[in-house]
């Protein structure tokens, strides 16, 4: 069962990242944030960012590990998802998202399932087991 919704960052904080002794060509970040969503996956997540990233060309890479809370398909409950993508100028590749398993509760314990995010701001969910939305 697939479904969407939309989001918006309330909140980006860097964070410090302690100096390495190995160094790359483009510096590695951390951030929180925080976001809302609206349609059939409404709701907040609360999310740790880490990337490397050269904002001059728009290239990097970024892994982010988001733990929502809210309704997914009329269900209610949290769950953590896992996600990442590339970027290389314009345009996205090697998309990543996916349910951790296990990290269900309320009405979406037993979730799992993978999905997507847009620069948009717009995220989908193929939900695959447990937790199924009608």
């Amino acid at each position: 069962m697939r479904v969407t919704g939309t989001f918006e960052v309330a909140d980006f904080t860097p964070a410090a990242v302690p100096p390495g002794d190995i160094k790359t060509g483009l510096p590695v970040g951390v951030a929180t944030m925080t976001k809302t969503f609206t349609g059939e996956i409404s709701g907040r997540s609360s999310t740790l960012f880490t990337a490397a990233y050269d904002p001059v060309t728009s290239t990097g890479t970024y892994v982010a590990m988001e733990s929502f809370e809210g309704s997914v398909g009329g269900r209610s409950g949290s769950f953590n998802f896992v996600h990442s993508a590339t970027t290389l100028g314009e345009g996205r590749e090697a998309e990543f998202l996916t349910i951790v398993p296990g990290s269900g509760t309320g009405e979406l314990a037993g979730i799992t399932g993978t999905g997507g995010l847009t620069s948009d701001h717009t995220i989908w969910l193929e939900i695959s087991d447990g937790a199924q939305v009608e």
